[in-house]
């Protein structure tokens, strides 16, 4: 596996300046973890957290979480877990579930400590194990975009520039 440095970060990522240096030995510890480790896999990777993230920006969603309120999909079933489980780290973990399943993967209580996703080592581990258990690295093989994002996204919401990222993350990597 190739590491990905900080100046290949802040190329892709222009505007993410010192947060590149901040994430960028959690991003690569994350993605050797998770086999997030060829050129393809880890420009798509790249591309879905830069968007996801606002280029490392935005590890807690901006919105309250109000909106998933009562959502049993997400597993949220006790009042103020729409608040509490909100999106969180690099792909933005949603809902009681997801952190229960998450943090059981990780080793962490992110039922108890939801905001530990928003720790740069734990927002780039939670992005790599939603990748690696929702098939993503096979995805990225393919060269499947459009599939990662709605895995990720559950449509197509910023493909456009998903995919302007995976372009750039392409040449940076290869």
């Amino acid at each position: 596996m190739n590491l990905v440095t900080a100046n290949d970060l802040k190329r892709i990522l222009p505007l993410a300046g010192t947060r590149a240096d901040t994430f960028c030995a959690p991003l690569n510890i994350a993605m050797g973890e998770f086999e997030i480790n060829t050129p393809a896999r880890q420009a798509a990777f790249i591309a879905q957290i830069a968007h996801e993230s606002g280029q490392f920006r935005y590890v807690r969603e901006l919105a309250s979480g109000a909106a998933y309120e009562g959502r049993i999909d997400l597993g949220n079933t006790m009042k103020g877990d729409g608040v509490r489980f909100r999106g969180r780290g690099l792909i933005q973990i949603t809902g009681r579930t997801n952190y229960k399943a998450c943090g059981a993967a990780l080793g962490l209580d992110l039922i108890l400590y939801p905001e530990l996703l928003e720790q740069p080592m734990y927002a780039c581990r939670s992005a790599g194990w939603f990748w690696k258990t929702h098939g993503l690295n096979e995805l990225a093989d393919a060269g499947d975009q459009v599939k990662i994002t709605r895995r990720i996204n559950g449509g197509t919401n910023g493909l456009a520039e998903r995919l302007a990222y995976f372009e750039i993350a392409k040449k940076v990597l290869s």
